[in-house]
């Protein structure tokens, strides 16, 4: 088993900006403990961010401007932004596979399940993991680094991919404990 953690939309847009999510903020420090245990075990980062269009793509019209290509708003907060051996796949859409090289990167990489953690839990998280799911990845929910426009969204999203899509959901220090363990 092969995997890599998914950092989802963690833009200033997000936590500080345009659609700022107010639980949003409370995840960055389980985040950043993540992406430090992946890159010390020389497993795949990968952020899946936003970067949009302006006057073209369909999110737009119903959020309004946010994370436009280039923008403030579309670069990854600066606590956890990415380093040489991270990778970045921009998107247009909710979900990180749409109209991306995302599945592409992950088979040349051998990845077969996704540690999915960012935000928005029923937005991007859940077109990614069900996209995911399609394609046949095992994954793994981070339920306290991830976070949704209200508690009551975040918790029905992680029922619906637990349910629907088979997903693991886990805590942060639970990761950190499967990752520790040797692969078989």
């Amino acid at each position: 088993m092969s995997r890599a953690l998914l950092v989802i939309d963690m833009l200033n847009d997000f936590l500080k900006g345009n659609l700022r999510i107010p639980e949003a903020e409370e995840i960055v420090g389980r985040v950043k403990r993540l992406i430090e245990v992946f890159r010390s075990r020389g497993l795949p980062v990968i952020y899946v961010v936003d970067s949009h269009l302006k006057g073209v793509d369909l999110e737009l019209k119903l959020w309004g401007d946010h994370a436009l290509e280039g923008s403030w708003g579309s670069q990854v907060i600066d606590e956890i932004k990415p380093r040489e051996g991270d990778y970045v796949v921009k998107k247009r859409r909710y979900s990180g596979f749409y109209s991306t090289d995302l599945d592409l990167l992950l088979r040349e990489l051998g990845v077969d399940t996704l540690i999915l953690t960012g935000v928005a839990t029923d937005i991007c998280v859940q077109h990614t993991a069900a996209d995911a799911f399609f394609r046949g990845y095992k994954l793994v929910v981070v339920s306290d680094a991830t976070a949704a426009l209200s508690r009551e969204r975040h918790e029905k999203s992680l029922k619906y991919m637990e349910e629907v899509y088979g997903a693991s959901i886990a805590s942060a220090s639970d990761v950190e404990d499967m990752i520790a363990k040797p692969q078989p």
